[in-house]
């Protein structure tokens, strides 16, 4: 099993091609909620993600709810900077799904609301103007941290 970076709404194609590119190389699968602010034909996509297209295994939906009904028993964990937990105090298990908003507005506020429990945070320095860190530099750092607890499962 691997561990899975979900999308909610993302849009700049290069944190998206980055972010196919960091899932190619540990086997997590990513899952893309639309609407996405680009277009699959990106080329900025497609130059981000360099040839790793082949070797990710994403998966499209057309809501967060259509995901959460194919993987209703899922563990989920929602990264905001509304999060009371740090992401390397919970325990993640194999399979679990990482939720990560869209670049502008983070998560929706009624999913965050619904599932406050599950709600991570990236420490960050509470400078003024400094809101949040880069969505594929976020995902990178909350997927190693599950990777990490999980072993590196199958990776060298």
């Amino acid at each position: 099993m691997a561990i899975n970076i979900v999308l909610v709404e993302p849009e700049i194609p290069h944190n998206t091609g980055n972010i196919i590119r960091t899932c190619a190389n540990t086997g997590a699968i990513l899952h893309l909620v639309r609407p996405l602010g680009f277009s699959l034909d990106d080329k900025h996509l497609k130059r981000c993600g360099l040839d790793y297209w082949d070797i990710a295994d994403i998966q499209y939906y057309d809501s967060f709810q259509e995901l959460q009904n194919k993987y209703p028993d899922a563990k989920y964990f929602f990264a905001t900077t509304k999060g009371s937990k740090i992401h390397s105090d919970v325990e993640f298990e194999d399979g679990c799904f990482l939720v990560f908003g869209k670049e502008t507005k983070g998560l929706p506020k009624d999913l965050v609301d619904k599932n406050i429990d599950n709600c991570i945070r990236i420490p960050m320095l509470g400078i003024e103007g400094a809101r949040c860190l880069n969505l594929s530099n976020a995902v990178a750092i909350v997927a190693y941290e599950a990777l990490r607890q999980l072993g590196y499962k199958d990776m060298v």
